[in-house]
């Protein structure tokens, strides 16, 4: 068996890995409570999916190793074996002997594994074609998020069912075929010449769970990960703050809401104490701060006014931001926006944030902002394994992709999403971290997917010949913002600077509604949203803290 797994690798092209990485960040679904991971590895494939062969999966506990290649955050136990109890330092013999997928054999669909299930990979899923391809998604959650309306539940205006799409709905496949599967787990290191991932899994955040590895071949491996958070390394940040990016954020968000408001009403509680307990404080005026700060409007003056008299004249919102708010928008769109919010009770603050304390942020003049709830949205970049692989990188440090989304300095990889950049030889700028782009990205990796598997070119090192076809181009379709108290922008430029429609008030908040009920990837789930938005406008907002 050693020899015939020797024999086959020995075909696999000689190289090195890509990157480094060690950290005990989660940077890839915010929320799990931080671990102790082994630095990644790209490592070596071998044929067939024999479980049996290896009697048990390698448990990790706290372990110290120095390997090579990337990370994500884990988190899934996988089932196919026993575990075992591992110390000491990983070595490569170990790591070929875990359990899980091996490479695909002659006559086999070539597998495809995805790391990921954000937009870009849950479009790219969705519409891969499974009668060509095998189909391995690896993520740390088992669905996709709607994010244009993840604000929604932070204040119960959506419940977070409404928001999340379950990967294997998107895909069947993942669920049905023999030869495809969905592991809720990280990617803790690829080996991209021996064409294969190796993955550990976690438990949930305060839930007792053994972490297990395995290992997956790939014949093409699409890396969609994401990004992370930019904190700027404010000092205090990641410690207090809260990210809107996750499901899990925005019910953390509104347990902490709903708590504050509930603590304000006990008796001995100081003005003081209850004015910091009721401010909110949001950072970062692009549309995910802005779109937060008017749902928060809508929360205070429907339903605190009526559910929290006690201390309904003590909640109010504050947006702080460096520069201007929605800066990619109109300019008359950025005006009819501060002057909204404004009026809706918002304070808008131009400053920056220097540090952060557990009950007050400082700024760079020096002043004091005490606060009782402290989300932070000042966009997207670079996670730290990125940041780590010894591969080109974009402008702003991205993975460095071609115009036909490969990584070129490796085979059979790709990238899309957020964590991927156009290479500045393309001649080509790079993309903002928009749904929209990571949404285009995966629908046009099907079409290249597609034309490669009818060449013949689906399985690893056999597209090298292969027409590709025409290269990616993005074109900006607008951009939409909700300001509260039915209102909204939208602005139908193709690029700041362009003329273009531009519409603020009742009618672009009907657009915006209209636009992303019809954007919600299941009728399931739209029918979810229509009916709490209905709900929410005859019962109010619910309430409710449950946890």
């Amino acid at each position: 068996m050693a020899l015939v797994r020797a024999a086959r690798s020995s075909l696999r092209r000689s190289g090195g890995a890509i990157g480094n990485y060690a950290s005990e960040r989660n940077i890839f679904c915010e929320g799990i409570s931080p671990l102790r991971h082994p630095a990644p590895v790209f490592e070596k494939a071998v044929t067939g999916f024999n479980s049996s062969y290896i009697p048990s999966t390698q448990m990790i506990s706290q372990l110290s190793f120095r390997n090579r290649g990337m990370k994500f955050t884990p988190q899934y136990q996988f089932p196919h074996a026993e575990a075992q109890t591992v110390g000491g330092s990983d070595s490569k013999n170990e790591r070929s002997s875990y359990p899980g997928l091996e490479a695909t054999k002659q006559g086999e669909k070539p597998r495809v594994v995805v790391l990921g299930s954000g937009w870009a990979a849950c479009r790219f899923l969705k519409g891969i074609d499974t009668t060509m391809y095998d189909v391995v998604c690896i993520a740390p959650r088992n669905h996709m998020v709607f994010t244009p309306l993840l604000a929604s539940t932070c204040v119960g205006t959506l419940e977070f069912r409404s928001v999340a799409e379950p990967v294997t709905q998107i895909q069947k496949a993942l669920a049905k075929d023999p030869n495809s599967y969905f592991f809720l787990a990280s990617c803790t290191g690829v080996d991209a010449d021996k064409h294969e991932v190796y993955c550990e899994t976690v438990g949930d955040r305060g839930v007792s769970h053994e972490h297990y590895r395995f290992k997956v071949a790939y014949d093409k491996l699409v890396i969609a990960s994401g990004a992370e958070p930019l904190t700027f390394g404010i000092k205090g940040v990641e410690e207090h703050a809260f990210f809107l990016r996750e499901v899990q954020n925005a019910q953390e968000i509104r347990k902490k809401l709903l708590m504050n408001l509930m603590v304000s009403e006990t008796p001995g509680i100081s003005e003081e104490e209850k004015e910091r307990l009721l401010h909110c404080v949001v950072i970062g005026g692009g549309p995910t701060g802005v779109e937060f700060s008017g749902e928060l409007s809508d929360f205070i003056m429907r339903d605190v006014r009526e559910r929290y008299a006690h201390v309904k004249n003590y909640i109010h919102v504050t947006l702080i931001e460096a520069n201007e708010i929605l800066s990619s928008f109109d300019v008359g769109l950025r005006e009819y926006a501060t002057k909204h919010l404004t009026k809706v009770g918002v304070r808008l603050v131009h400053g920056v944030v220097k540090e952060v304390h557990p009950d007050k942020i400082v700024l760079s003049d020096g002043s004091d902002v005490p606060y009782g709830l402290l989300v932070w949205s000042t966009g997207v970049g670079p996670s730290k394994f990125i940041k780590s692989l010894d591969i080109p990188k974009s402008p702003g440090g991205r993975i460095g992709i071609d115009e036909w989304l490969r990584v070129p300095s490796v085979e059979d990889v790709f990238a899309i999403g957020d964590c991927a950049g156009f290479l500045e030889q393309t001649g080509k700028p790079v993309l903002p971290a928009l749904a929209q782009v990571a949404e285009r990205q995966g629908k046009y990796l099907v079409k290249l997917f597609t034309n490669i598997g009818k060449q013949n070119g689906g399985k690893s090192l056999s597209a090298k010949d292969i027409t590709l076809g025409d290269p990616f181009v993005y074109k900006h379709l607008g951009s939409m913002a909700t300001v509260g108290r039915y209102k909204a922008l939208v602005d139908l430029r193709q690029a700041k600077g362009e003329k273009g429609v531009s519409l603020a008030g009742f009618m672009s908040w009907f657009i915006w509604r209209s636009a992303y009920l019809t954007r919600v990837i299941s009728w399931r789930n739209r029918f979810y949203v229509a009916m709490n938005w209905g709900t929410t406008l005859i019962f109010g907002r619910d309430n409710t803290k449950i946890g």
